[in-house]
């Protein structure tokens, strides 16, 4: 009986001991993996969603600190008849910095009523991806702006588009699509705090709600998920969160039902952080393989136009862009995010990875 207590004592202690450290290998076995600020600096990004149109001294420097990509993006804009589209600037630039970017052409539905359109169409795209284009765009053009000779708005699923979309399939290119606007352009603008707000009252050519005649945000959406669902082959990219950031369940709702369908974030951070942060970040974990990094950042003067102070204030302002999401992606600090007060997502390193880069790569290595 002597014996029993002392050996008791030990045991209990060991046990103990044992207990500790078996609660600490289960913590750090269960706790994501987190990354330090320059293991982040190291991984490899791409922004999926980039209009760096004309050159900068300064970009090359940033692109590599960073260890990151770019995806120039065309944009066509319809003024009256006529169509501005940049491909050529863009080529340029991505022809003088091959390493850093990659290619994104456009099109619009504008002559979708002749005989020869979609044919018109395939052979300009067959061009552009000659020239490197990886991806297309199709732009709120369709729903919000082209009308054909009966004042009718072309929606993105509109049967005399099918041809390209067959052949985009069929060649395995991606579509960056950005359908619809979100909700707030066919809302009054009321709160100066919301995202939003900023770009309706500058630009309020494409603030809907200014437009009665325009087709309603359902009704575009309903077009949208329709061609989704009308081509499971084709891969999408859905630019802006799906058009739908202010509410990522209705998201969560398209991405399950489309296998086909992934999301972007540019221009959209706003959105998730005036939703709660844990909600946010569960749905980073659950779709963790079908969301993009993407900013809508770019140039869009000529650097020969612009003061040596006023090139100075630009990488500066562009410097603390990024890091602001990226802080909002990889800290867990309460922050302010256009307006909004929320606190960053803390994602483990796993997911940063594909949101960064490894689920682009994963749609050029399955194309041609």
């Amino acid at each position: 009986m002597n014996l029993f207590r002392p050996i008791s004592k030990l045991y209990y202690r060991a046990l103990g001991v044992v207990l500790i450290f078996s609660i600490g290998c289960q913590q750090r076995q269960t706790s994501p993996e987190r990354v330090s600020d320059e293991d982040f600096k190291q991984l490899p990004k791409i922004d999926v969603h980039a209009h760096y149109k004309y050159p900068r001294a300064y970009l090359p420097d940033f692109f590599k600190r960073w260890n990151m990509k770019a995806m120039l993006v065309d944009v066509a804009i319809e003024q009256g008849d006529s169509i501005v589209k940049s491909f050529d600037s863009y080529l340029a630039h991505y022809n003088q910095l091959p390493e850093l970017f990659y290619l994104c052409t456009t099109f619009t539905a504008h002559g979708i009523e002749n005989a020869d359109y979609a044919d018109t169409i395939i052979a300009q795209l067959e061009q552009d991806i000659a020239h490197g284009a990886r991806m297309v765009k199709v732009w709120k053009n369709f729903g919000m702006v082209t009308k054909d000779s009966k004042g009718n708005f072309i929606q993105i699923n509109d049967p005399r588009l099918n041809p390209i979309w067959d052949f985009l399939a069929k060649n395995k290119i991606t579509v960056l699509a950005h359908i619809a606007d979100p909700e707030q352009a066919w809302r009054p603008l009321e709160d100066p705090n919301n995202p939003h707000y900023n770009y309706y009252k500058n630009n309020p050519q494409y603030h809907a709600y200014n437009f009665p005649e325009m087709p309603s945000y359902e009704t575009i959406l309903a077009a949208r998920d329709q061609w989704i669902k009308n081509n499971p082959e084709l891969k999408i990219i859905a630019a802006h969160i799906l058009s739908m950031s202010n509410n990522i369940n209705a998201v969560s709702e398209r991405l399950d039902a489309y296998p086909n369908l992934s999301v972007e974030l540019g221009a959209r951070f706003g959105d998730l952080a005036m939703q709660d942060s844990e909600k946010v970040k569960q749905f980073f974990y659950q779709y963790q393989d079908r969301i993009l990094f993407g900013t809508d950042y770019g140039t869009s003067q000529a650097e020969e136009e612009k003061s040596a102070e006023a090139l100075v204030e630009e990488a500066e302002s562009l410097e603390e862009r990024y890091r602001l999401l990226f802080d909002y992606l990889v800290k867990k600090d309460s922050m302010e995010l256009r307006k909004q007060q929320t606190k960053g997502l803390g994602l483990s390193k796993e997911v940063l990875e594909k949101v960064f880069s490894t689920n682009y790569l994963t749609f050029l290595a399955d194309s041609n």
